[in-house]
């Protein structure tokens, strides 16, 4: 992990068998931003490192992607709330705003998980970590973040 004054970055690997320990790394991210958002190929685990993440949160009962929805709301113990985001199927940032979903970015006692963030990074300007997952062969995944303050 390389640490500067705004910025964290840094890289892992980790077994698709391995998720667990994936998200023991880089959990202490997650609590400490707002947006974590999530890139990588079709097929990478973007959905099932959320869902790993949303269970360590402490989210029970079943957590579905959002794909067709758009976004999913789960609650977490202590009265917050964490909105889950496919924007996979969202073609503008227009569409984005005229939706209402920036209004659930950045709320109080709230996190955004955002896969596909492509279309609304102007609006992610602070407090958000951007992970990136990458194929390593048939069985491993790199996990590379950056995030902001």
């Amino acid at each position: 992990m390389k640490n500067t004054k705004h910025e964290l970055h840094g890289s892992l690997v980790y077994g698709i068998d391995e998720i667990q320990r994936a998200v023991d790394d880089i959990y202490p991210l997650f609590e400490k931003s707002a947006i974590i958002t999530l890139t990588g190929s079709l097929g990478a685990g973007k959905t099932t490192l959320v869902q790993a993440l949303l269970a360590r949160a402490g989210v029970t009962g079943p957590i579905q992607s959002p794909t067709f929805t758009y976004v999913n709301t789960y609650d977490v113990p202590g009265g917050s709330h964490i909105h889950h985001f496919d924007l996979y199927r969202v073609h503008s940032l227009e569409e984005f705003l005229e939706s209402g979903f920036d209004e659930y970015l950045y709320q109080k006692n709230s996190k955004a998980l955002i896969e596909w963030p492509a279309i609304i990074e102007p609006l992610l300007k602070h407090d958000v970590c951007h992970l990136e997952l990458d194929y390593e062969g048939l069985e491993l995944r790199r996990l590379t973040y950056r995030c902001m303050k």
